[in-house]
């Protein structure tokens, strides 16, 4: 039980790749709010500092939901603490009217940062920003999109 605690307590490109900065207020982690993390299999390594969730994984902390085939989870050295979690397969985050979609997701929870690979596709509201990776700060909700980058606006309805 004190391992299923500390799993749910955590949650340079070539000269060619393009960048934009990315805004996205809704994609905040809440360090404070409770995990909850669902799974058809829990494998737990403690001699290697590793826990993987299998099958339809799903992840919610406060109003942030993260689906993905696989989830492992990579522990610090002192092996309480979460270095990394390592989401591959159809990775989808959202939150609010925020969502980001990609191959792989990594997350640091000791610096904030959330990287995102593969055919990242970002959307908020009408707008989209598609790329190859998105690194972002869940503390901030700043982020940077790389790659060769496609910036769709959608504009606003007139009138009523």
């Amino acid at each position: 039980m004190r391992l299923a605690v500390l799993i749910l307590s955590m949650l340079p490109l070539a000269a060619w790749a393009q960048e934009t900065g990315v805004t996205l207020g809704g994609l905040k982690a809440d360090p404070s709010a409770a995990v909850e993390v669902t799974s058809d299999r829990l494998s737990i390594n403690q001699k290697d500092g590793l826990a993987v969730f299998d099958g339809s994984v799903v992840v919610v902390q406060g109003t942030m939901r993260l689906t993905a085939a696989r989830i492992e989870v990579t522990y610090g050295a002192d092996g309480t603490s979460i270095a990394a979690m390592t989401a591959t397969g159809g990775v989808q985050l959202a939150a609010g009217e925020d969502a980001a979609q990609a191959a792989e997701a990594v997350y640091r929870p000791g610096d904030s940062a959330l990287t995102m690979t593969g055919d990242v596709l970002l959307t908020q509201g009408g707008a989209t920003i598609a790329g190859q990776k998105l690194v972002m700060d869940l503390r901030t909700g700043l982020g940077t999109m790389e790659g060769r980058v496609t910036t769709t606006f959608a504009p606003k309805a007139k009138g009523g």
